[in-house]
């Protein structure tokens, strides 16, 4: 979940952030796996960059993510155990996001105004994951999933107060077929996804954020066999910001499976520290 997603930024401001993720439970750093009754343990670094600039007119901007990821996971493949101790380099994330209405290319005191004075904001976004990531094509568990996967999103923001803003979201992730899957070919539907985020605004830079999102489809064939795996989740979480010094502030997030009909059943903690320049 990705509150503030689309709270544009006034033009060329850049921003580094650096963090640590820790998910328990039935999870894997490919949770599209048909690996069952999982127990994982997934400690993740992230380091990311996001550049912000004008595109025809109206805000945008570039992010780009490199996680690094040490886990231990166990659970069964059709019905036998498997499991692994395994660290490295996930795969490579990029996105663009554009806001298409209410939130033009802008300087800092168009960017003041706007906060002072929030309005109704729509945006649209593009996250492509490339196979970067290491993958060993005689192992099941991975942390690279040796295809590409793309996200097309878009999103709004509703003011309904100058401090509470509604936050919703809707997307889907795209997968390519992986040829060299180690139990064969594997093809996956797409996984269609909502977010909905109620935001509290306290003061510049600190905010907080209750969230859920619900996530369903993602049915596989591998091997030319037709799986029952298709997804069909819900989950909550929080999320606070907090400034610590003049343009760096640190997240903190937690968030939890509600319901989970196949698949990811897990905690996730999250804090990160940001420094925009």
């Amino acid at each position: 979940m990705s509150p503030r997603t689309y709270w544009p930024a006034p033009e060329g401001t850049r921003v580094v952030v650096t963090g640590y993720a820790f998910a328990d439970g039935n999870v894997l750093t490919d949770p599209s796996l048909p690996v069952e009754s999982m127990d994982s343990q997934i400690h993740t670094a992230i380091l990311s960059y996001m550049q912000t600039f004008g595109l025809l007119g109206r805000t945008a901007n570039i992010l780009v993510e490199v996680p690094y990821s040490w886990a231990r996971s166990k659970g069964f493949l059709l019905g036998e155990p498997v499991q692994r101790t395994y660290s490295g380099v996930n795969d490579l994330g990029v996105a663009l996001g554009v806001n298409l209405i209410g939130a033009p290319s802008m300087g800092p005191k168009e960017f003041v105004d706007l906060r002072a004075n929030p309005r109704p904001i729509v945006g649209a976004s593009l996250k492509v994951v490339a196979p970067t990531g290491d993958y060993d094509w005689g192992r099941l568990l991975n942390l690279g999933t040796n295809r590409w996967a793309f996200r097309p999103r878009v999103g709004c923001i509703l003011p309904l107060t100058s401090r509470w803003h509604l936050e919703l979201e809707a997307g889907a992730w795209i997968f390519t077929d992986d040829n060299d899957f180690v139990a064969g070919e594997r093809k996956q539907n797409p996984i269609v996804s909502g977010e909905v985020h109620i935001v509290r605004r306290f003061k510049p830079g600190f905010w907080m954020s209750l969230e859920s999102t619900y996530f369903k489809g993602g049915r596989q064939t591998i091997g030319g066999d037709r799986l029952v795996d298709e997804q069909d989740n819900l989950r909550a979480g929080v999320t606070v910001a907090l400034p610590v010094a003049k343009n760096q502030v640190i997240k903190i997030g937690f968030s939890t499976s509600v319901v989970t009909d196949f698949g990811n059943d897990f905690d996730e903690g999250l804090i990160t520290y940001g420094i925009a320049f």
